[in-house]
């Protein structure tokens, strides 16, 4: 599915606190409508980096870049109204726990609807048919009686395909996911991650997902970018991350759960190595 056409340009990007500590350090990546995938430890900036490319950091954090562009437009300096604009129209971003991320005093059908009222002038009642189509196509089953349910009465599942409608609604050319199957059962994980894979591809997006979950990425995505503490330290096709060189790549995919590693002693990372090996590869 990649396509050269690109949607995200980053230059020298830097995210610091008001004290000038900086949590995400000069790293720069390029993507077009491909499924590339964001892993790390926690801490590493993974999530910072992707709520700067939505407009969503707190003004605590003071964000600078050579080159920033979503679409071919420089956003760096964007207002909050132009941010709005772009946000759930152009670009979308699921998160991870629809416990937390839906509205508990909404019915479903009015929280995938908001997007059409806020980017789209649109009779009622065509919302409400784009609604029961968009609950439909991420799989759920009787869309209109689904929509006047409340986020209590849906399983974890359920809610984290109502917050990937939503994403979807106003067709985005982009969507983030980040770490979107974290809060679900491990049987459901895979068929959410199909679920988003699967429309990415047949509406010809591009895809950035947050995971720590390396075989999942490698199952999903066709590129892999490595955070680790602030500074992207390694990159390569997702096909390849069982290959991989890097000694920090390689560390996370032999921590990887796997049945077959039941009662053996994980690898253990030399981060004085991987210090001196980071800090070399950034001069």
């Amino acid at each position: 599915m990649t396509n050269n056409s690109s949607l995200i340009q980053v230059e020298n990007l830097h995210i610091s606190l008001e004290d000038s500590t900086e949590l995400v350090k000069g790293i720069d990546f390029a993507m077009g409508r491909e499924r590339v995938a964001l892993v790390g430890e926690s801490g590493s900036g993974k999530s910072l980096t992707a709520r700067s490319l939505m407009g969503l950091l707190p003004a605590s954090l003071h964000v600078q870049a050579n080159r920033f562009e979503l679409l071919g437009e420089a956003v760096l300096a964007y207002s909050q109204r132009q941010w709005l604009q772009l946000r759930g129209k152009q670009v979308s971003m699921v998160l991870q726990d629809p416990k937390y991320a839906l509205n508990p005093s909404q019915n479903i059908g009015r929280q995938v609807e908001e997007p059409l009222v806020l980017h789209q002038s649109l009779a009622k009642k065509t919302r409400v048919e784009k609604v029961e189509h968009m609950l439909d196509a991420v799989g759920l089953p009787n869309p209109a009686k689904l929509r006047k349910l409340y986020p209590h009465q849906l399983s974890g599942g359920m809610g984290q395909r109502v917050m990937l409608a939503i994403a979807l609604i106003n067709d985005p050319q982009f969507l983030i996911a980040d770490e979107p199957t974290s809060a679900l059962d491990h049987a459901v994980r895979d068929q959410v991650l199909e679920l988003i894979a699967s429309l990415v591809e047949e509406r010809n997006m591009g895809l950035l997902l947050i995971s720590h979950d390396l075989q999942q990425v490698a199952d999903y995505c066709e590129r892999v970018l490595v955070m680790y503490q602030g500074q992207l330290i390694d990159q390569l096709p997702a096909s390849q991350l069982s290959n991989a060189t890097h000694p920090y790549t390689q560390t996370l995919w032999s921590c990887r759960p796997n049945i077959d590693k039941r009662g053996q002693t994980l690898p253990v990372l030399d981060r004085g190595a991987l210090a001196t090996l980071t800090e070399g590869a950034a001069k």
